[in-house]
């Protein structure tokens, strides 16, 4: 198993890489255009905005201070094949991982823990 943690411009960007990865492929049903997982893909998690400095807020939820977020876009994908993708990135305290998976670790899930549909 493969796992591609993807830092883009933002999500316009993204999806459009993803589809010619063919890691989207884009399905229409009743005039309705939606993304389905491509061939092997296994998993595609879009992380969104990546927070750096938390905001402050009152007891009432209210903004004291804006939260600062990270440059970029991220999607996390796990696929049986290999990928490239030129928005790969290597990061040490990463917001999200797979079940089984290091978080920090490069893209290799042990054989005991892969799943296939």
């Amino acid at each position: 198993m493969n796992i591609a943690k993807l830092k883009y411009k933002d999500k316009e960007t993204a999806i459009a890489d993803l589809l010619a990865k063919g890691v989207y492929v884009e399905t229409t049903f009743d005039d309705v255009t939606s993304l389905s997982y491509g061939q092997g893909i296994q998993a595609v998690v879009e992380i969104g905005k990546i927070v750096e400095i938390p905001g402050t807020y009152d007891e009432e939820g209210n903004v004291i201070t804006e939260p600062i977020y990270y440059d970029g876009y991220a999607y996390d994908v796990m696929c049986i094949q290999k990928i490239v993708f030129e928005s790969e990135i290597f990061p040490v305290d990463c917001v999200h991982s797979f079940m089984g998976y290091d978080p920090n670790a490069d893209g290799y899930i042990p054989e005991s823990l892969n799943i296939v549909n």
